[in-house]
């Protein structure tokens, strides 16, 4: 059985669970040890995977990490586990000073569902602010799950996780910069595009104008290429039927071809929302998500925070709003992209609400 397929089963064993968990020590217990057991490790083997692990720090005797995962009797894992209804967040942790004198090179922070991973990439022997790697069972990433693979006890290689943290971390970081640059460019970013093709002094009124000039033109620029990408999908996928002796010969679906189809007017949409939304929250917290069904907008890309839903794959057309609760969904007929402005409260509520 695959690594994703495990995970989506932990999911599920947590959805059923979790209103029942009350306390760490339960949340370790039903959710974190499978997820260890998961990556091949032997959770009843106290040599292997060892709870409870005295770690003491300076003049602190008897310091406990919840637990440590060890290779060829050297540590490679230390875990620490918070209640499910926590923040799987390092500040202020113990983590770090457990990761301090520990010789495994990675540590992790977790409730449950969420499994933060950290490594030593900028100072040696001193854990990261921020985690190199994300894991969140409720939300499993393609990307994400090639790397925990490396995590595995069957394929764990310290230096392959380690290139390929640093790899993930100063992606993160670069895309990160590169999204600020999208909702508001710099001065930097304004200059450097601008005095290309622009031979006159940048004053100040020009500054301020150029940096509307650049954010419309880097929104245009990326919407069109989104679209070029999926109007050159259609033509791809589109299948032509040719007739012989006045009869269809019939298609051949290719069973791997994805029937999701993003159209323009989703786009649209979505673009509407977005800049209802930005009235409260950056841009970079809107994400979509296109499925058969309808077309998602969420907040921090997250499954479990719908903002709104576009169902136009009909012939009537529906907003579906969510500032009641995400399992509260209201419908809405639309008749027109011009109508969504009038749901603006109702998104505000929605995110107001997470």
């Amino acid at each position: 059985m695959d690594l994703k397929l495990k995970l989506e089963q932990l999911h599920q064993r947590v959805v059923g669970l979790k209103d029942q968990i009350n306390t760490e020590e339960a949340t370790k217990n039903a959710f974190v040890m499978p997820f260890i057991q998961i990556l091949g490790y032997d959770i009843f083997n106290p040599t292997e995977v060892i709870p409870e692990h005295i770690c003491d720090i300076g003049t602190k005797k008897g310091e406990k990490v919840d637990y440590v995962i060890r290779k060829n009797n050297e540590p490679i894992l230390i875990f620490e586990c918070k209640h499910w209804k926590e923040s799987a967040d390092a500040h202020n942790s113990q983590l770090h000073r457990y990761y301090h004198v520990s010789k495994a090179r990675f540590g992790v922070l977790t409730n449950g569902t969420v499994y933060n991973f950290y490594a030593d990439l900028e100072k040696p022997n001193i854990m990261d602010e921020k985690p190199f790697l994300t894991i969140d069972i409720e939300d499993l990433k393609d990307n994400a799950l090639k790397i925990l693979e490396s995590f595995t006890k069957n394929e764990y290689n310290l230096e392959t996780i380690l290139d390929s943290a640093e790899g993930l971390k100063y992606i993160k970081a670069i895309r990160k910069e590169f999204e600020k640059e999208i909702d508001t460019p710099s001065d930097e970013m304004v200059k450097l595009l601008v005095n290309r093709f622009f031979d006159k002094p940048l004053t100040a009124n020009r500054m301020i104008a150029f940096k509307e000039y650049t954010k419309k033109a880097l929104a245009i620029s990326i919407n069109e290429s989104i679209s070029d990408r999926l109007k050159s999908a259609l033509n791809i996928n589109e299948k032509i039927e040719k007739k012989e002796d006045g009869k269809a010969i019939p298609v051949i679906e290719d069973p791997g071809t994805s029937k999701i189809v993003t159209t323009e007017e989703e786009l649209e949409a979505f673009q509407i929302v977005k800049a209802i939304l930005r009235e409260k929250i950056p841009s970079t917290r809107i994400a979509s998500r296109d499925t058969q069904s309808y077309f998602g907008v969420l907040l921090d890309d997250n499954n479990r925070k719908p903002i709104c839903r576009f169902y136009f794959n009909t012939a009537n057309k529906y907003l579906e709003t969510f500032q009641n609760g995400k399992d509260a969904g209201e419908k809405k007929q639309l008749f027109n992209l011009d109508e969504l402005y009038d749901y603006r409260a109702q998104l505000h509520q929605t995110i107001e609400n997470y």
